[in-house]
């Protein structure tokens, strides 16, 4: 069974980011199908899903390859966002935030410190916060 799978696969493109991104958009959009009873969901779901298994199958690498650096380039600033977003509120009790003034970068500041000179590593200016 091994054996004819890899065989079967040489040549073709296989699972990328993009289609393991597919295949979770499919299997959400089949479960609220399933609890709304909406059937276009299921259908655009399982669209979604045939698509995947399409990429997932191709023989033509460099068009696959172009979709997926394609992919990752706008779902990178995404999953950026929401990565500091999880870690902001993970250390929000301990933390606080601010920005420079001057140049914008953001700054993490221990909380319950009161007035705190806050100087920016990055253009040197000072300023005064309550944390």
């Amino acid at each position: 069974m091994r054996n004819w799978l890899q065989k079967f696969m040489r040549g073709r493109y296989g699972v990328d980011q993009l289609s393991n991104f597919m295949v979770t958009i499919s299997v959400i959009l089949i479960l609220i199908s399933m609890v709304t009873n909406y059937s276009i969901l299921n259908t655009a779901g399982l669209v979604v899903l045939g698509l995947s298994y399409f990429r997932i199958f191709s023989r033509d690498i460099n068009r696959r390859y172009t979709e997926n650096q394609k992919f990752l380039k706008s779902y990178q600033p995404i999953k950026n966002k929401l990565f500091k977003f999880k870690n902001r509120a993970k250390s929000s009790k301990d933390y606080k935030y601010f920005k420079c003034p001057n140049c914008g970068q953001e700054l993490r500041v221990p909380r319950k410190k009161g007035r705190v000179n806050i100087k920016c590593p990055k253009c040197e200016t000072s300023f005064v916060r309550r944390t």
